[in-house]
């Protein structure tokens, strides 16, 4: 596995922190019952979408990463992303989309109305310092020897003190973001010298069953289900002592290691830099790494809920998640504190369509007929 990937299998981890927040109420946009959708991808003569898209920038920025990074998978989708570009350039209507020889095929969503499921992921920046002191207290590890069919020590057993400090590569002034690093799987850390951020990335994983944080603070009534969110765990964070954080946290006995590298751009699974909001992580067996999307995205208010509108953007296929299955994309937001605001919010719903050359009118979508959330691929990509 790339080195620089943000997020590995991780996104399962976080999306679990919002376990029983996927019910679809309306306030999360699941406003969509203008037709059942047989199939997991339909093609369709036009989206059913007003707007053009928002971040046409970003997404030609994000093409020209994968440009660079990769060729064999710039080469596989180049037809599809000059399509995109010249419809963009003649300003982007989803009517003429079948006149710059783009298909369109909607995705069916969760519930079969294409009410398509949207989480957020981001690339943290963690506070720490090279030695203990002061209020850096909280070690982040780099992995220590597996012994041959042993586990490594869990969550609660690390804490306790059961690794040797040779294993400390940093230390920080917060076990809550600590946690949220571990969670993401990756991060940024700033170790207040002046110097350039170093990058964290994943060093793997004490081998132990991922428990729900979000989970264990509904079933104790600390926070209500329909409130849960990233803010709202660390909220409770900030108003309980740090030995009833650490006992909460201790109830999820996995644990991640990290390896230090020079300042490097974040890059999904496809070893492409990530552009914030251009990309997203899909699950590949039903959307392969470089597929374009046109996504109808719900906005959020301050508190994290759904404002009744919408904006179009193109996006990119780039990353995946352990959690991220079927009708469900993961959108990258970006590094830092405002990336991580919206990140901990998003668990919505709009629609999506992926976007594919149309060399002949009608060009079958799968390589096989099936039906299903899973195991339908574009036809041509591997």
């Amino acid at each position: 596995m790339n080195g620089h990937r943000v997020k590995y299998a991780l996104t399962g981890a976080f999306l679990a922190l919002l376990a029983g927040c996927s019910s679809k109420p309306t306030d999360r946009g699941q406003q969509y019952i203008d037709g059942k959708l047989e199939q997991p991808l339909g093609l369709v003569n036009e989206p059913n979408a007003k707007g053009r898209p928002v971040n046409g920038q970003d997404f030609g920025l994000q093409v020209q990463q994968i440009q660079s990074a990769s060729s064999r998978l710039f080469s596989r989708n180049n037809d599809t992303y000059s399509a995109i570009q010249n419809w963009l350039l003649s300003g982007a209507d989803t009517r003429q989309l079948r006149q710059f020889g783009l298909n369109a095929f909607q995705m069916e969503g969760t519930d079969n109305y294409g009410n398509v499921q949207f989480t957020g992921y981001y690339t943290p920046v963690v506070e720490a310092r090279y030695t203990r002191q002061g209020e850096f207290q909280y070690p982040i590890y780099r992995m220590p020897p597996r012994p041959r069919g042993a586990k490594l020590p869990s969550r609660a057993g690390i804490y306790s003190g059961a690794l040797d400090e040779r294993y400390v590569i940093a230390w920080s002034n917060s076990l809550i973001d600590n946690f949220m690093m571990d969670v993401q799987g990756s991060g940024y850390v700033d170790f207040g010298d002046g110097r350039p951020l170093r990058f964290f990335g994943y060093g793997g994983k004490n081998g132990w069953a991922y428990h729900s944080i979000g989970k264990e603070l509904i079933d104790r009534g600390e926070v209500k289900r329909e409130d849960m969110s990233m803010q709202a765990i660390r909220q409770w964070a900030e108003e309980h002592s740090p030995q009833e954080v650490r006992d909460v946290l201790e109830t999820n006995q996995s644990f991640v290691f990290f390896k230090p590298e020079e300042y490097v751009p974040v890059r999904g699974a496809s070893a492409v830099p990530l552009i914030a909001k251009a990309s997203v992580a899909s699950d590949r067996s039903l959307i392969p790494a470089g597929t374009a999307l046109l996504a109808e995205v719900p906005q959020l208010n301050a508190k994290g809920k759904f404002n009744g509108k919408y904006e179009m953007r193109l996006m990119v296929a780039l990353d995946v998640g352990g959690a991220i299955k079927g009708q469900h994309f993961d959108i990258y937001q970006g590094v830092g504190p405002d990336a991580a605001h919206l990140a901990g919010f998003y668990n919505h719903y709009g629609r999506v369509w992926v976007l594919k050359t149309a060399p002949g009118a009608g060009q079958p979508l799968f390589s096989t007929a099936q039906n299903g959330n899973n195991g339908s691929l574009l036809t041509g990509a591997n």
